[in-house]
């Protein structure tokens, strides 16, 4: 796809450090909080293995955590060296979001901006920049998720994030409202693919069977397999 290589784009990703008890605590049960940051770092490497393949891409991980308590620490660490690095500022969710982009907007002036989650390990270089090359034909970029969030929003110009600081996050609508704020702001909004993000258990398993052999899928299949292996352990 040789559009792709004309983007010039910031793909940032907004993520938590993978601490056990802090990070998919709707995995557990039946996951257990070891378990369940582990599945969550295995979804971040494949995250940012996916941003880092996307031709004229540069990584800005806006961090949340320490890094020192995470599941696969050493990993992530040598993943991350390789990024743009911003801690998240913010009150709520949809202040930390502007921030991020805000940030990017600074380090790399004229670039446009597509954020994605540590939510989503299915994506991959080729989507990602199908969503910049429909940014192209837009201002801004929106993926919805299927429990009425979305999972990507991308700006042609980062500064015109600002009205996402009032959406409510984490809702049932936040999807709809979001693409409401973009609107009301004049931005000419396209739709992405309609991708899960992994919360529950349900959700891991769908999405894992969907990348089989990447870092997600092998951590969900140990879970399963351990489950599988001792159905009347203790936890």
């Amino acid at each position: 796809m040789t559009a792709l290589t004309a983007v010039t784009a910031t793909l940032i990703v907004l993520a938590k450090a993978p601490e056990p008890g802090r990070v998919k605590t709707r995995l557990c049960p039946p996951a257990t909080a070891e378990e369940a940051a582990d599945v969550a770092a295995a979804a971040l490497l494949d995250t940012l293995e996916a941003t880092a393949a996307v031709p004229g891409g540069r990584t800005l991980v806006a961090l949340t955590g320490r890094l020192s308590r995470a599941a696969r620490r050493v990993e992530l660490a040598r993943a991350l060296a390789r990024t743009d690095r911003t801690r998240q500022r913010g009150e709520g969710l949809g202040e930390r979001i502007v921030a991020a982009h805000t940030a990017a907007a600074a380090r790399h002036p004229g670039a446009a901006t597509l954020q994605v989650g540590m939510d989503t390990p299915q994506i991959d270089a080729l989507l990602l920049g199908e969503c910049l090359d429909r940014l192209r034909g837009a201002d801004a970029v929106l993926g919805p998720a299927r429990d009425g969030g979305w999972w990507a929003l991308g700006l042609n110009d980062p500064r015109a994030v600002a009205p996402v600081a009032e959406v409510p996050m984490s809702r049932d609508d936040t999807g709809e409202r979001t693409l409401h704020a973009l609107g009301a702001a004049g931005l000419r909004v396209a739709l992405l693919p309609e991708l899960t993000d992994v919360d529950l258990a349900a959700d891991a398993r769908a999405v894992a069977a969907e990348v089989p052999g990447s870092r997600f899928a092998r951590a969900v299949e140990r879970l399963t397999a351990f489950r599988t292996a001792a159905p009347g352990a203790a936890r």
